[in-house]
């Protein structure tokens, strides 16, 4: 079962902020009319502690509630760490991967429900995005292949959009990260890239496809394995289901600020780059 973080921490962030409120005007007030009665009545010290200590859910939500606010704020509107699960944006990313996504490049939404508050920039083709595709309720991260209104043809690993040719000849037949893959180096708006695929022609799912009005084209660099627009179906009538909606976008792809094999392994800065 899939964890939905983002509806976690909000609701902890506004139950410890309820608690907190709650704790400011009535929980508090009545300690204090309890510890003046028992002053009133000639308490000793212990007993007028005890009256003011507060209760462990209280102090443990007013002491949770400033760093869930902090994180709340950091994670839903400046910027979120992800790490790569696959390789599928192979090579421009490999498995292992750790990334920063800014969540107001293309616009501040609100947490958990999505809808766009305010427009900031729009997305680009070449931008590596982070989204939840149609059919599934997981993050994806893959290019901006088509924008809306975009007519994309993909055949024999050659990217054609509104007419004009994408791919430029083969630049290396040994990526370093994996020897058996071809690179070639495609150009979009927002400059060239590598995308790779495994011998023997397997260049992927084909095809051609004109992107409705706010709606997008995505593609994994690794043409031949990534499960993209080119595949993406619906669950239960098989129907395609190849564009991700705007209110589906969560940020664009930055950075990668850490490499990470996996748990017996040391963590490694030597992939740390812009992502272009």
């Amino acid at each position: 079962m899939d964890i939905d973080f983002p509806l976690i921490l909000m609701v902890l962030t506004v139950v410890t902020g309820l608690v907190a409120l709650a704790d400011r005007f009535f929980f508090l007030p009545k300690r204090l009319a309890h510890i003046n009665l028992l002053d009133g009545q000639g308490a000793d010290k212990q007993a007028l502690q005890s009256a003011a200590k507060e209760p462990v859910w209280i102090e443990q939500s007013k002491s949770f509630f400033p760093v869930l606010v902090v994180v709340f704020v950091l994670r839903s509107f400046i910027a979120e760490p992800f790490q790569i699960p696959s390789g599928s944006m192979e090579s421009t990313l490999v498995k292992g991967d750790f990334i920063l996504v800014s969540k107001f490049h293309y616009g501040l939404r609100m947490p958990v429900f999505r809808n766009l508050l305010v427009g900031i920039n729009e997305p680009e083709r070449g931008d590596v995005m982070v989204f939840f595709p149609p059919h599934d309720k997981r993050y994806f991260i893959k290019r901006v292949i088509g924008l809306p209104g975009d007519h994309v043809v993909y055949k024999g690993g050659q990217l054609t959009i509104n007419g004009d040719e994408k791919n430029i000849a083969i630049k290396s037949a040994e990526p370093k990260h994996r020897p058996v893959k071809y690179l070639l180096e495609e150009t979009l708006d927002t400059g060239p890239h590598e995308v790779q695929w495994t011998p023997g022609a397997n260049y992927g799912p084909e095809g051609e496809w004109t992107v409705p009005e706010g709606h997008y084209f995505m593609m994994g660099d690794n043409r031949g394995r990534s499960s993209d627009s080119r595949l993406w179906k619906n669950p239960v009538t098989g129907d395609p289901m190849s564009f991700v909606p705007a209110e589906n976008i969560v940020g664009k792809a930055e950075a990668v600020w850490m490499h990470w094999d996996e748990f017996a392994s040391l963590p490694s800065f030597s992939r740390n780059k812009a992502i272009q």
